[in-house]
């Protein structure tokens, strides 16, 4: 693999998680490169940040397609065009079906301890509202390797927050972001040095 690793990264809203990656790769904390970024909705603040930054952006809806499949292929061709190495969902709120050649290829991060509060129908500040409705005292994010189901692949890494008596979803949700901006390229690091291996439901690190 290349010392640089290329990605495409996925996304359905603001595209903070990918501001963090270039972020990072500008000052040289991340070794990679975005290549494409491709969103399933037009509107979504993530493409502009895309445009600033000078890459390459696509934006394929999931109406346009009669079924998962069809709108997944269209998805990873996009990715065997750029030649990514690497996909990244990054807050992209439509279930994928994974191609072959890109098992063991597609990263996602969720904002809970998983299995804790995922699933469909868990995304952003729902997962927070409903750690603090259950009462938990620890919750954080939890890097995966994706497959078919959402938020079910192996698990690669996961950083806890403590959750506070007077926390909000807001300031959960911001505490929680925090890790995921250090989790994220962490896991990507160790994919891009080849360091992970899945043995079943577990993910195995290499020791340096």
């Amino acid at each position: 693999m290349a010392d640089v690793i290329r990605l495409a990264v996925l996304l359905s809203g603001a595209g903070t998680t990918l501001q963090n990656f270039l972020d990072r790769i500008k000052d040289g904390r991340l070794r990679a490169q975005v290549a494409l970024v491709i969103s399933n909705r037009s509107d979504a603040y993530g493409l502009t940040r895309a445009q600033l930054a000078g890459i390459p952006a696509a934006v394929v809806s999931r109406m346009e397609y009669a079924n998962r499949e069809a709108f997944s292929a269209h998805i990873f061709e996009l990715c065997r065009q750029t030649k990514a190495d690497l996909v990244c969902l990054a807050g992209f709120l439509q279930l994928l079906q994974v191609p072959e050649d890109f098992l063991g290829r597609v990263l996602n991060i969720h904002p809970s301890l998983i299995p804790a509060f995922c699933g469909q129908g868990y995304y952003g500040h729902r997962v927070h509202e409903a750690a603090l409705e259950y009462g938990v005292k620890l919750s954080g994010c939890t890097v995966h390797f994706a497959d078919n189901q959402y938020d079910h692949g192996p698990i690669i890494l996961q950083r806890t927050v403590p959750v506070f008596d007077s926390d909000t979803a807001e300031t959960l949700a911001t505490r929680v972001f925090e890790q995921e901006c250090e989790a994220y390229p962490e896991a990507i690091h160790l994919f891009a040095e080849g360091k992970l291996r899945i043995e079943g439901r577990k993910v195995r690190t290499a020791e340096p």
